[in-house]
């Protein structure tokens, strides 16, 4: 399965990589992104099947990606990892298209319980 990690943070794309493992999903080809922008390249090389995508972020944030691929009819499975976790910002980034959104911090045990059906 192709990941795509996209945030602007790099000690925090090491350790969503990390929690990836931790969680029990190995064999994974991850690439990463620092931000909307680039993501959108990545995604034209490598065809991700899942994007992981922090909410704010310089150039481009997560929301304006998910819009542009939502609007570009590109249905990659896409969730959050974010500080972002109130109710509010929930229901954006549904109504965006997004299949989930993890709040940080989070655990091995979230990503299990979060991308144990997307993954498996």
């Amino acid at each position: 399965m192709n990941v795509l990690i996209v945030d602007d943070n790099r000690a925090m794309r090491m350790i969503v990589r990390r929690t990836l493992r931790q969680a029990g999903f190995r064999g994974l080809d991850v690439t990463e992104a620092e931000n909307g922008r680039e993501a959108l390249a990545r995604i034209q090389e490598k065809k991700p099947d899942l994007i992981l995508s922090d909410w704010n972020m310089p150039e481009m944030d997560g929301l304006r990606l998910l819009r542009i691929l939502r609007h570009n009819k590109v249905y990659i499975r896409f969730g959050f990892v974010t500080a972002q976790g109130s109710p509010a910002m929930r229901e954006r980034a549904r109504n965006a298209g997004a299949n989930f959104l993890i709040s940080k911090p989070f655990t091995p045990e979230t990503f299990e319980e979060v991308l144990g059906n997307i993954m498996h």
